[in-house]
């Protein structure tokens, strides 16, 4: 077998939310995300380190997108997904502190044994968010 080559990294995550107007609001104005493009199909936030972030309504993305440029594929999502975003280590403290500010329930913390913390928290449509300083995994340490 080939050997595959090499991904650079992970440039997009979806979530599939029931109202898109409280779902943009609560990225952008509470974990700060900015827009980088918004459509009825979706919107597009930067996540930071060429990451982005799709929001697309539940059920709204299950049809092929199709034109002059290519095909784009049907997609959907059910259920609480997950997804994590990086952080500084000394980030950590004013995280918990602007997530209490802002109502956010913290649903979990674990100190992971290579060194890093997550806190686990909601959005609105129950997935699963997490904020994690380096020390998850072999490959994160040069993040800061």
């Amino acid at each position: 077998m080939n050997r595959a080559p090499p991904i650079a990294g992970l440039l997009e995550t979806a979530l599939y939310v029931a109202d898109m107007a409280r779902s943009v609001a609560f990225f952008r104005d509470v974990l700060g995300l900015s827009i980088m493009l918004e459509t009825p199909r979706l919107t597009a936030f930067d996540a930071g380190r060429g990451g982005v972030l799709l929001l697309f309504p539940e059920g709204g993305a299950t049809d092929d997108v199709s034109g002059e440029r290519g095909t784009v594929p049907g997609h959907d999502g059910h259920g609480p997904l997950h997804m994590a975003f990086a952080i500084a280590a000394d980030a950590l403290a004013p995280w918990r502190a602007h997530l209490a500010a802002a109502g956010v329930t913290l649903r979990g913390e674990m100190h992971w044994p290579r060194g890093g913390t997550s806190l686990y928290f909601e959005d609105p449509d129950g997935h699963v968010l997490e904020v994690a300083t380096p020390g998850l995994w072999p490959n994160d340490a040069d993040r800061a």
